[in-house]
């Protein structure tokens, strides 16, 4: 009989990642700043710009939630609540290190469904406040959603094809010796693109966007609009997260524990994430879909083509 998989996971999980969302939060926050000042912050100021996010998620608890007519509040709320929901949800095939929650035998399939969820919370929150905005919002997540969302897969896709499992663990294992990074980086970048578009971020910005006054956010108040956007937040450390065992070689690394080498991967994947958001310009969305069907997908399935070539030259 197997050894049963140990709890520590499940408790160090849920505080780390809303632990590293709040250090990005506040990274970005400190960019922001700095470039909008553009000069050089004392240790002073830079702490209080790091603590502006924490500072706004206790000004939305204790603000008045706001209604639109004739909205339709449980809808609204299930989209709400399912953001972080599912970002809690695919996570719990992240290792750490080289122990993970749970290592479903379909880990892979398992985390881009949970994806998939989000993206249909995120429309759910645009159509359910009867509101014009935020439904363009919604709809605009969608048309988004349907031009990244197949690039992303293909590229997760091609790491496990490169470790012949569906298995995250086993894809770790097939990096001993060489990161998927090295050898498949267009998918690798196709990834990391997905997922600032996965967390409508960046410059993928429009589903919120300042030309919608925040589209699918812009009726929620108070709680509601803190559980979305901190959601969103927790949704990006996921996806980066997942990066490490997909193309970075997980717990994979000399002298340092495998737990502290998947931090460590981590918490470098989401700053180049945190700092290509404000170096990066929102794109409009008809030109990413024309570059997304017209470039992004044909580059993938090439990246695969030669990585099932290699795997094929291996087992024969």
């Amino acid at each position: 009989m197997a050894d049963p998989a140990p709890l520590w996971p499940l408790f160090a999980l849920p505080p780390l990642l809303v632990g590293a969302a709040l250090v990005a939060a506040g990274l970005d926050a400190v960019l922001h700043a700095s470039a909008a000042r553009g000069r050089t912050a004392s240790p002073r100021q830079l702490l209080g710009r790091a603590m502006a996010p924490p500072r706004e998620a206790l000004r939305l608890l204790v603000r008045q939630p706001r209604r639109t007519a004739a909205a339709d509040t449980a809808l609204t709320r299930a989209g709400v609540v399912l953001v972080p929901v599912a970002a809690m949800m695919a996570a719990v095939v992240l290792p750490l290190g080289f122990t993970s929650v749970s290592d479903l035998g379909v880990g892979v399939v398992w985390f881009n469904a949970m994806e998939a969820l989000a993206w249909a919370a995120v429309w759910l929150t645009g159509w359910g406040p009867n509101s014009v905005l935020s439904l363009v919002g919604g709809y605009r997540f969608l048309a988004q959603g349907l031009a990244y969302e197949l690039p992303h897969m293909l590229a997760i896709t091609t790491a496990a094809l490169g470790a012949e499992s569906l298995r995250v663990g086993e894809v770790v294992d097939a990096q001993r010796g060489l990161w998927f990074a090295v050898w498949m980086p267009v998918a690798f970048v196709v990834y990391l693109a997905s997922a600032l578009a996965m967390s409508f971020w960046g410059p993928f910005d429009q589903p919120t966007g300042r030309d919608l006054a925040g589209g699918a956010a812009a009726e929620l108040s108070g709680v509601d609009r803190l559980v979305l956007l901190g959601g969103r937040w927790v949704l990006l450390v996921v996806t980066a997260a997942f990066s490490v065992p997909l193309f970075l070689g997980g717990g994979h690394g000399p002298l340092l524990p495998g737990w502290l080498w998947t931090l460590v991967k981590t918490a470098a994947v989401l700053g180049l994430l945190v700092v290509g958001r404000r170096s990066l310009p929102s794109l409009r969305m008809d030109r990413y879909l024309e570059a997304a069907w017209l470039v992004l997908v044909p580059a993938v399935l090439l990246q695969a083509l030669v990585v099932a070539v290699v795997v094929l030259r291996q087992g024969a």
